[in-house]
């Protein structure tokens, strides 16, 4: 049975990676990787908790005898809600995250973007969309926020290869702008809520990676862009009477929702609750306030309809059970033991995060970003410097301690080595989607300036650790 599982989960990430060739939506698959692993490991239960949890086994019959009701009973109290509950954590964040953008962008509060980069100049034009996504990226979820501004570029630039060539930007600015924070990428999330990483050292390490990942490929990326684009400029969109909104309410709003966002890391040191808690109670406040300006509106039973756009919906709630899914598949895998064997090979066959690094890397360009992601974050428990000093390679194992590098490593390479290919990342999905971008087109226009910029922030990243230690 647990060749069955290993077997599921190989051929889940395949169709995963050729999910742009196939048509099958990567979502459903992770899906049905985390459903069916799990029906297929309680089926054969006995084996697998006597294997992996004897000991809390026994103490979980209490003298009672062992049967096939009794281990069905641990396995979804014991295993099974532990794990539904760290992936719904996840989710809770990105549908609090999701929902706080969507609120502040029908009220108008991103609208200032569409004015700074009323130009035709390309270079201006190209930065200043590219610089609000990155910085929004990193206080909300990557995904919506590179949808949101590739329909504001949509909207903007009228020739094709133009719109291409920017919203490649677009792409690269999301996914590097989310992976320096904990709250701007689920692997970030994860890694924070694993306790693998801490807010503040986690930013300070990964921040100028990023960066630099971002800034080298938006470079050459504006090197083939013409001097002054084709542009379109329409008047700002109607969204109802709550349009009327003066400057300083939608400052306001701004400041509640991201301001909040800010405040997460200091309300989860204090508290020690999980961040999405957090979250929604940004996303409570921030509603109230809505409706508080918003009240002649409502009074009025004039509210109109004021959505994103609709890949902008579907894809968020595609994301979201993606993440599920995967998040249950892998728990399924650890669950049978299978991992452990992978990492005790990965140190004695490699015995070097960074070459695990470049390798989830690449991986995460062909397969996705997040499945890759969490596949390494599960190969290793989060040590302690005890931990460490049991080791004969004491050394080697303090990558695994908190803000290890291995997990340094693991957000940077694959957040950014997303980007190597447009099939690496829900917001390269979304750019082929609305734009029809080709594989081959972007693996030429823009993998190599992605893979400069990707190699350079790693080589930082190696010399922050390297003088830090």
């Amino acid at each position: 049975m647990t060749l069955i599982i290993v077997l599921m989960l190989i051929l889940g990430y395949l169709l995963i990676a050729t999910g742009h060739l196939t048509g099958v939506n990567k979502a459903a698959i992770a899906m049905f990787i985390g459903t069916v692993g799990w029906v297929v490991y309680i089926c054969w239960g006995t084996d697998f908790v006597m294997a992996q949890h004897p000991h809390d086994y026994t103490e979980f019959l209490a003298g009672e005898e062992a049967s096939s009701s009794a281990v069905k009973e641990f396995i979804r109290h014991e295993i099974f809600l532990g794990y539904v509950g760290r992936a719904a954590s996840i989710v809770m964040f990105l549908l609090a995250t999701m929902t706080i953008i969507e609120i502040l962008n029908n009220n108008g509060c991103f609208d200032f973007v569409k004015k700074w980069i009323k130009t035709r100049n390309s270079k201006r034009l190209l930065w200043t969309i590219t610089l609000a996504t990155f910085v929004i990226s990193a206080n909300l979820d990557n995904l919506t926020t590179a949808t949101m501004m590739l329909v504001v570029m949509r909207e903007i630039v009228q020739n094709r290869q133009q719109r291409m060539l920017v919203g490649s930007a677009i792409v690269i600015a999301a996914c590097c702008g989310g992976c320096f924070t904990v709250i701007g990428d689920p692997t970030g999330l994860l890694l924070w809520e694993k306790g693998a990483v801490t807010a503040t050292r986690f930013s300070a390490y990964l921040a100028l990676p990023a960066i630099l990942a971002w800034v080298i490929p938006t470079i050459l990326i504006n090197r083939e862009l013409p001097e002054r684009l084709d542009t379109q400029w329409s008047p700002m969109p109607y969204r109802g009477d709550d349009t009327n909104l003066n400057n300083w309410q939608r400052i306001v709003m701004l400041f509640v929702g991201i301001g909040g966002l800010w405040f997460i890391p200091t309300f989860h040191n204090i508290t020690r609750l999980s961040p999405f808690l957090g979250a929604l109670c940004v996303l409570s406040v921030l509603w109230v306030v809505n409706e508080a300006f918003n009240r002649k509106l409502m009074l009025a039973d004039r509210l109109t309809e004021r959505r994103m756009p609709q890949a902008l919906q579907y894809g968020a709630i595609q994301q979201m059970l993606f993440v599920m899914g995967i998040m249950l598949g892998m728990g399924v895998m650890t669950e049978t033991g299978v991992l452990g064997d992978v990492s005790a090979w990965i140190d004695y066959n490699i015995h070097n995060v960074w070459v695990v690094g470049l390798l989830s890397g690449m991986l995460s360009a062909i397969v996705d970003t997040f499945t890759i992601a969490i596949s390494d974050i599960s190969l290793y428990p989060v040590l302690t410097d005890s931990q460490t000093a049991l080791w004969a390679d004491s050394d080697y194992m303090s990558n695994f301690t908190v803000n290890g590098t291995y997990w340094l490593i693991v957000a940077y390479a694959t957040a950014a080595g997303g980007c190597l290919l447009s099939v690496g990342s829900a917001s390269g999905i979304a750019l082929m989607k609305m734009e029809q971008v080709r594989l081959g087109w972007y693996l030429r226009h823009v993998s190599p300036k992605m893979l400069l910029g990707w190699i350079i922030g790693m080589i930082v990243l190696w010399l922050e650790i390297y003088l830090y230690n």
